[in-house]
């Protein structure tokens, strides 16, 4: 009855989303993206659907076992798609599309990847019953959070092809992901992460994760700035784990294109995101 919605904590279908905490009045400076760590690698044609399923949730999935610790049946379940205004749900399904196929989490499917902040990688409540001995992402993002990492995904060709569903990128952002690194991206795609204070980034012509040796175990230098301008060239250096006997560890350093196309979007992602921009602008009126 009031001028502002009155959220229901215990509402699984919705919730408030966190994309405007901590909102400052100003934005600040875009900074390099340092010793970043790949959540995951993929190869061609990875679609939306892939990214955010809309379909069933299972219950040995990360939002399956969230639903189920609010003592929700599985039966009452329902879809990614009806839940898509609990940002709880969704961050969790991101990525855990049964088809996903992660190489960091090689012979699975389902939306699995390495933990390399464990040394061995462990089970806890989010993993639920999985037979995998490779965690699921959504955890495994958090533990990311948790140390202040910043995550990339590797990927391949036409990434975020599909319908434009708009939880491929929002997903992406809550996961902690700042940077998509694609030999090409999908148009809509590209755009909703930019949207979202996400880089998209592109192999120079003739250039894959493969061709440079890039395996998803390195760590990332991303050298971008405040000075950004749309389409620059953007160089990344790649660190490789030490395997030496002398413990030297073996540098990969490329070029990628910065695929913020436009000076407006360079200004949605210096604010973080469309919805950012949109907000400071409304405060200053």
């Amino acid at each position: 009855s009031g001028s502002n919605y009155e959220w229901d904590e215990v509402s699984t279908y919705i919730q408030e989303p966190p994309f405007f905490m901590d909102l400052s009045p100003q934005p600040t400076p875009i900074q390099p993206i340092v010793a970043a760590r790949c959540l995951v690698k993929v190869g061609d044609s990875v679609t939306t659907d892939h990214i955010s399923p809309a379909g069933a949730i299972t219950r040995s999935s990360p939002a399956g076992q969230y639903l189920v610790d609010l003592g929700i049946p599985v039966s009452m379940f329902n879809s990614y798609g009806s839940r898509r205004g609990n940002h709880e749900v969704m961050m969790r399904g991101t990525f855990a599309n049964i088809r996903v196929r992660n190489q960091l989490a090689p012979n699975t499917e389902g939306g699995y990847t390495t933990d390399f902040t464990q040394e061995k990688i462990a089970h806890s409540k989010d993993h639920g019953t999985s037979l995998s001995s490779y965690p699921f992402i959504y955890p495994t993002a958090m533990n990311y959070k948790k140390s202040g990492i910043p995550l990339i995904v590797l990927a391949g060709q036409d990434y975020g092809m599909g319908s434009s569903r708009d939880w491929a990128a929002k997903g992406t952002f809550l996961l902690g992901i700042k940077a998509v690194i694609a030999e090409s991206f999908e148009r809509i795609h590209r755009s909703n992460l930019v949207g979202m204070g996400v880089l998209p980034l592109c192999y120079q012509a003739g250039q894959t994760a493969e061709s440079l040796d890039l395996t998803g175990t390195e760590i990332f230098d991303i050298h971008i700035d405040d000075q950004v301008e749309p389409r620059q060239d953007i160089k990344i250096i790649a660190t490789k784990p030490a395997t030496d006997l002398d413990g030297s560890c073996h540098t990969i350093e490329f070029t990628t294109t910065c695929r913020i196309d436009t000076p407006v979007e360079v200004d949605y992602y210096r604010n973080g995101g469309i919805l950012h921009a949109v907000l400071r602008k409304m405060a200053v009126v």
